[in-house]
C-alpha cells in the first residue's frame, strides 16, 4: 500500500527528530567532560554546543539538499573523547588544534593522495588508539560507583535494562532516568534557566605545538577513521553513492568556521544516519532526502535550546555526567576492541597502541593518543622488519 503523503511527511519528520534526540542525549555528556578538561567557561561551553548544532545543522541540510539523499552530519564523538582525556591544554590552544583538524579534512577532500596517506593507516592501529582513548571513561563509570553507590547503580541498571530492548534508547534513558533520580535523592536542583537566544563567545586560537600534534591530529585522524568512514559505508548499505569529497568538504569548512567559537568537529554520522536512511523514513529512497532537510533544521533549533539544556545538565551532580559519558562510550570501545584485535597478524602491535593510550602517556605537553599511533606503527614496522630480516637469513 502506497503512503500517503501526509505520512510519508510525519515519518521523515519523526525520523528525523529521534535521530537529532539519540545524537544529542546519548553524547552530550561526552561534550561536557571535554569542556571541563579544557578549562572552558560556561558561555564557552554553551558557545561550543551552539556551534556544533549549527555546523552540523547547517553542512546536513546543504548536503541533503544538493545530492538529493539524506545526508547526516554529527559531531566527533569519539573526537570529544580524545580531548577530554588530555592535560594542561587550554581552550585557545585548543581552538588552534581543532582548526588543524579541520583544514586537514578540508585538504582531504581536495588532496586525494592525502586521502590515500590516511587510509594506508591499518584499521586495527586506528581502532586501539581510540579504544584507548575511550576505555578510562568507561572505567570511569565504576571508579563513580564507589563515591556514589545508588545513583551510579541504578543509572547502570536502567542502562542494560533499556538496552535489552532498544540499544538506541539505552543512553537516552540513562540520561532522563538519572536527572530523575538525582533529583529525586536530593542531589540535584532545578536550575535558573537562562536566556533561549545563546551568545557565541569568540575564542582567540594559539598555535601552540603540542597541542596540534596532541590533539589536532589526532581528532582528524579518530574522526576520519571512526566517524567518516563508518558514515560513508550507512549510505552506501542503504543503496546510495555518498559524495565523498563534498561531504568532507563541507563538514570541514563547517568546522573550520564553527572552530573559533570553541566546537570542535563535525563529521558524517553513523547510528543518527542509520535512522534516517532506512525504509521507515519513507519507502522511496529517492525521498528519504527530506528527513536530512528536516534534521538540519532540528539541529539549528537546538542550538537555540544549548542554554537552558546546559543549565539543567550542569545542575547535576558529577557522578551523574561520568557514568552517561561512560555508558554512552561502551558501544564505541566494543566496536573499537573489535576492529583492534580482528587481524592476529597486527594483534600485538594493536595491543601496544592500546596500552599506550589508555596510559594517559604523555610527552613534551603531546598527549596519548599521537604516541600511541606512533607506538603501534613503530611496534608493526620492527615486528615486520624483524620478520622480514629472519626471512631473508632462511633463504
Amino acid at each position: 500500500m502506497e503512503r500517503r503523503p501526509g505520512g510519508a511527511v510525519l515519518s521523515q519528520l519523526f525520523s528525523a527528530l529521534v535521530a537529532a534526540f539519540v545524537g544529542f542525549a546519548a553524547s552530550v555528556a561526552v561534550i561536557l567532560a571535554a569542556a571541563q578538561a579544557l578549562g572552558a567557561t560556561p558561555d564557552q561551553t554553551v558557545s561550543w554546543i551552539a556551534g556544533l548544532c549549527v555546523a552540523k545543522g547547517v553542512a546536513s541540510l546543504v548536503l541533503s539538499w544538493r545530492y538529493r539523499m539524506p545526508v547526516i552530519c554529527a559531531w566527533s564523538t569519539p573526537g570529544a573523547a580524545l580531548i577530554a582525556a588530555s592535560a594542561g591544554v587550554g581552550m585557545p590552544a585548543a581552538v588552534g588544534a581543532f582548526l588543524l583538524a579541520a583544514a586537514l579534512m578540508i585538504l582531504t577532500a581536495l588532496v586525494k593522495p592525502l586521502g590515500q596517506l590516511v587510509a594506508r593507516i591499518p584499521m586495527p592501529i586506528a581502532s586501539a588508539m581510540l579504544a584507548g582513548v575511550i576505555f578510562r571513561f568507561v572505567v570511569a563509570v565504576f571508579d563513580e560507583m564507589r563515591v556514589e553507590p545508588l545513583l551510579v547503580g541504578l543509572i547502570v541498571l536502567v542502562f542494560l535494562v533499556v538496552r535489552g530492548f532498544n540499544p538506541f534508547g539505552a543512553v537516552i534513558a540513562a540520561l532522563v532516568g538519572g536527572i530523575a533520580l538525582a533529583f529525586a535523592l536530593g542531589q540535584a536542583a532545578w536550575p535558573a534557566l537562562p536566556s533561549f537566544v545563546p551568545s557565541m563567545t569568540y575564542i582567540q586560537p594559539a598555535f601552540d605545538p603540542a597541542a596540534m600534534i596532541g590533539i589536532g591530529v589526532p581528532l582528524y585522524l579518530v574522526t576520519m577513521a571512526a566517524q567518516n568512514l563508518p558514515g560513508f559505508a550507512v549510505l552506501r548499505q542503504a543503496g546510495y553513492e555518498p559524495p565523498t569529497s563534498a561531504a568532507l568538504a563541507v563538514t570541514g569548512l563547517a568546522s573550520l568556521l564553527t572552530a573559533p567559537f570553541g566546537a570542535h568537529m563535525v563529521n558524517m554520522a553513523a547510528i543518527s544516519a542509520s535512522i534516517c536512511t532506512g525504509p521507515d523514513t519513507h519507502p522511496d529512497p529517492a525521498r528519504r532526502w527530506i528527513a536530512g532537510i528536516w534534521y538540519g533544521v532540528i539541529w539549528c533549533l537546538i542550538a537555540l535550546l544549548a542554554a537552558p539544556a546546559l543549565a539543567i545538565i550542569g545542575a547535576m551532580p558529577k557522578a551523574l555526567i561520568v557514568a552517561v559519558a561512560g555508558l554512552g562510550l561502551i558501544g564505541s570501545l566494543a566496536a573499537s576492541l573489535g576492529g583492534a584485535m580482528a587481524d592476529d597478524r597486527l594483534r600485538f602491535a594493536a595491543v601496544v597502541t592500546l596500552a599506550v593510550g589508555a596510559s594517559g602517556f604523555s610527552i613534551g605537553g603531546v598527549g596519548a593518543a599521537f604516541w600511541a599511533l606512533l607506538a603501534g606503527l613503530a611496534a608493526l614496522a620492527i615486528e615486520r622488519g624483524v620478520a622480514h630480516i629472519r626471512a631473508g637469513g632462511r633463504a
